[in-house]
């Protein structure tokens, strides 16, 4: 639990604690609402960590607190928490009660993201202005901050530190108190209609100011990313005096959005962490290095510093974690969107424009790009080949449409399909690049390797075929394209370019870029920054891409006709398991079973696959111009590699000497669920296990007499199928046709030729006879019988003859049939 510099008894403190878990909730709350309305600043301040701690848990994750990602609307607790946490409630008039004191409380760097973490133990600062003038020299491993930094950074954290829940605990949704507070808190902060509400205790000579830009101009060095200020470089700013009353209130906005980009979104892998460092960035932490160690007392290193390994974080986020952040998108999206039109279209007037005004036009850029890229790019790398990916998905197709939150209202007659993509948003989809085809790409390198046959995994392809298949986006895309490919030296004279960028101004409201800066080097810019001087692009629409996208569309034609075959198996199965076929027709496969509910939730599943693929090659098509012709080309090419066998045909497979195997085409066969190996037992078919429509006590006792039987009878039954004539035909075909089928489904199957080869006895199986569908059969015909009066006995014998005849039939046109 982080707490103040100076520690001090505190009576108030001490009294709360005890009544902290002996008073029922609501009376707790009511108390610390009239604590907080009565006492002042000074005995506050020693509440307010302990306070924090107890509403949103610990650091750590040992303390859970008030539990507000799983508090739902139905308890009893949740109306009374909404109300103290409300931006304009109890808790938020503590924190600006002692913000107009300038009280500090410390937080320990170990508890900050793993990236930042290991920039700050690396000695090289964070580009975030949230960390500048907030670190202790020598390094004491604590960050200061103020009363409202800190309770957003503890309420951020609360997303992500892993708890230790009480069993029963472990479900969320949309509707949690958590999910709610954080919307609250981006409306009341950045909201898209007015000004940002002030203060309640707004004080000039004790608030905090936002942070002062630092004036330096540092030439920008090629595209890569800026140079990072060293730790030595610290300058202590001091509030402005004279600042602007609306600065002294967007500050809250900037912080909030600030401490919730780097604690949702500053997370990722060594090797991306080491791949975003730059080379200004390595130059400035050698030099640091140097300095450091031409020092004549030099204070030793901590464990494991001056190396980019410290940083070995593992970070998986959760689907809740990403719900929240696809909230976050949404929002900045609608805010950004809420600039005036006046503002956003003459440049002239930037100057005049208000900081809140001008927060909105940089936001997504300065903000949220970065991060949000190595946030998404990362899930799509490392999430889980199956549904829900689609949290990952909505994120993403949610930051790369921002025309769908700008509050205008549209013609509901109008096809979604047929809206055409403003050309307004043409800069948009050019500075942000990489998010449409680098993560399009990311996307196609997933699908390539899951379930098409999955209704849900089919959706996700119609979701993102749909999105980029918008009329005018894919040209959008391809001028972006063109603009980086440009060659650098037919690029016009240009005056040396300054970009004031978070590590050198402290914040993100600093000077903007020079409006001549032309949409080539900003395109440029914009994939240097993001993945390095040295990378390799790979365009959207090359022939590359245009090879796996192919690829992809014979996988959804795979997909369509394995749905097709999935679909006609479950009717043929739904009327085979009707009621009158139960008592007549019906499988005699023993590997055969009864679903009865599941045949309908199935077909209706395929038929949703089937509809998404089939909108989703159209949508393709589109994108990519796909004509007519080389669509039925690739589904004529697929169509050849069907053999007669349609549904039977086996994946790929390779002969070795313990039969087949499978190859790397065949794995991806059965992944994608193209093909498939039959399933069965492949056993003795009389010690098969006992089925469901097979009576137990029956079959272990007709199991016995057979057995009995063949052990008596054995040899004059080898004696008798060996035999050429008529009565050898009998005998094969009631004394071995038990194993004539598991010897024809072994042939289509990859198991070891040693384990399938077993010996062929001629022996007697009764098993049948322990089918409710044979003893039901029976039953019908005695009843039949009797109504014509016929006795046990005349019925017996009537019934074994009609059979022996029905299987004479059999074996005579059977033998018809193989002479043919």
């Amino acid at each position: 639990m982080a707490a103040p510099a100076v520690q001090q008894p505190s009576y108030l403190l001490a009294n709360l604690k005890a009544d902290w878990t002996t008073k029922p909730f609501l009376q707790r709350c009511q108390e610390l609402v009239k604590v907080i309305d009565d006492y002042p600043a000074k005995e506050l301040h020693l509440v307010f960590p302990w306070l924090v701690e107890s509403i949103f848990g610990s650091l750590d994750g040992v303390i859970v607190g008030w539990n507000l990602r799983f508090l739902l609307p139905r308890m009893n607790e949740y109306n009374i928490v909404m109300d103290f946490l409300d931006p304009s409630g109890p808790m938020m008039k503590l924190v600006y009660k002692l913000q107009a004191e300038d009280y500090k409380y410390e937080i320990p760097i170990s508890y900050l993201p793993g990236p930042v973490k290991a920039s700050i133990q690396e000695g090289v600062l964070p580009d975030c202005p949230l960390f500048h003038n907030k670190l202790q020299f020598p390094m004491s491993g604590l960050l200061t901050l103020n009363p409202f930094e800190y309770y957003m950074f503890n309420f951020a954290s609360c997303l992500i530190v892993p708890k230790t829940y009480p069993p029963g605990q472990h479900w969320s949704s949309s509707d949690s108190a958590y999910f709610v507070l954080v919307d609250a808190y981006l409306k009341h902060f950045l909201p898209t209609e007015g000004n940002v509400p002030p203060s309640p205790f707004f004080d000039p000579r004790g608030s905090v100011a936002p942070p002062t830009p630092r004036s330096p101009s540092v030439p920008y060095v090629g595209y890569g990313v800026h140079s990072t200020s060293l730790l030595k470089r610290h300058v202590s700013h001091q509030p402005s005096v004279n600042a602007d009353p609306a600065a002294q209130e967007i500050w809250r906005s900037e912080t909030l959005l600030q401490v919730f980009v780097e604690m949702w979104l500053h997370h990722y892998s060594l090797e991306m962490y080491q791949k975003l460092q730059s080379p200004q960035v390595k130059l400035a932490l050698l030099q640091y290095r140097l300095n450091m160690s031409s020092m004549p007392c030099q204070p030793p290193a901590p464990p494991g510093s001056g190396t980019l390994h410290t940083y070995q974080e593992p970070f998986s986020p959760t689907d809740e974690h990403v719900l929240v952040v696809r909230l976050l998108v949404k929002h900045l999206h609608a805010f950004s969107n809420s600039l005036k039109q006046e503002q956003t279209t003459s440049p002239s007037t930037h100057s005049h424009a208000s900081p809140l005004e001008e927060f909105k036009r940089v936001v997504m850029q300065r903000f949220v790009q970065q991060k949000l890229y190595v946030f998404l790019q990362h899930c799509f790398g490392h999430w889980p080949l199956d549904a829900s990916f689609r949290a990952v998905l909505e994120t993403w197709l949610s930051y790369i449409q921002p025309w769908r939150y700008t509050g205008e209202k549209s013609n509901p007659q109008t096809d979604v399909q047929n809206r055409t993509v403003p050309e307004k948003w043409a800069f948009f989809v050019q500075e942000n690049l990489l998010m449409y085809t680098k993560l399009f790409q990311g996307f196609l390198n997933r699908v390539m390797r899951t379930d098409l046959v999955n209704a849900k995994n089919a959706l996700m392809v119609f979701r993102v075929a749909k999105v980029f298949a918008q009329p005018n986006l894919s040209e959008m895309i391809q001028k972006g394209e063109q603009l980086f490919l440009e060659p650098e030296h037919v690029l016009p004279h240009r005056q040396p370019r300054v970009f004031l960028t978070p590590a050198h101004g402290g914040s993100f409201l600093s000077s903007r870029q020079p409006a001549g800066t032309d949409a080539v080097f900003k395109v440029k810019s914009h994939v240097y920054g993001l993945e390095g001087q040295d990378c390799q692009y790979k365009q959207m629409f090359g022939s590359e891409l245009r090879g796996v996208v192919l690829k992809l569309i014979q996988i959804i034609a795979q997909a369509r006709q394995t749905a097709k075959r999935i679909s006609d198996h479950s009717a043929e199965a739904a009327a085979n398991n009707s009621f009158l076929s139960w008592f007549s027709v019906g499988s005699s496969d023993p590997n055969y079973t009864f679903s009865f509910g599941e045949n309908d939730d199935m077909g209706e599943c395929v038929r949703k696959t089937h509809e998404f693929l089939d909108k989703a090659l159209d949508y393709l098509c589109q994108i990519f111009r796909l004509n007519a012709g080389q669509l039925s080309q690739l589904m004529a090419n697929l169509a050849s590699t069907e053999d007669d066998g349609g549904s039977k045909q086996l994946p790929d497979c390779v002969q070795s000497e313990n039969g087949l195997v499978l190859t790397d085409l065949g794995r991806m066969q059965i992944i994608n669920g193209l093909r498939r190996f039959e399933i069965g037992y492949q056993g003795d078919p009389e010690l098969q296990p006992i089925r469901s429509y097979e009576n137990a006590f029956l079959v272990r006792i007709l199991f016995n007499v057979s057995s009995f039987i063949n052990d008596r009878m054995g040899d004059h039954m080898e004696a008798l199928c060996s035999r050429q004539d008529f009565l050898g035909c009998i005998g094969r075909h009631y004394l071995t046709s038990s194993s004539a089928g598991a010897e024809q489904r072994r042939r289509r199957s990859p198991v070891n030729r040693q384990a399938s080869v077993c010996p062929q006895r001629a022996r007697l199986s009764l098993r049948v006879l322990a089918s409710y569908r044979t003893l039901l059969m029976i039953l019908l015909l005695y009843i039949l019988l009797a109504l014509f009066s016929f006795g046990v006995l005349s019925s017996t014998a009537l019934i074994l003859l009609i059979s022996l005849v029905y299987e004479l039939l059999l074996v005579v046109f059977a033998d018809k049939l193989k002479a043919n």
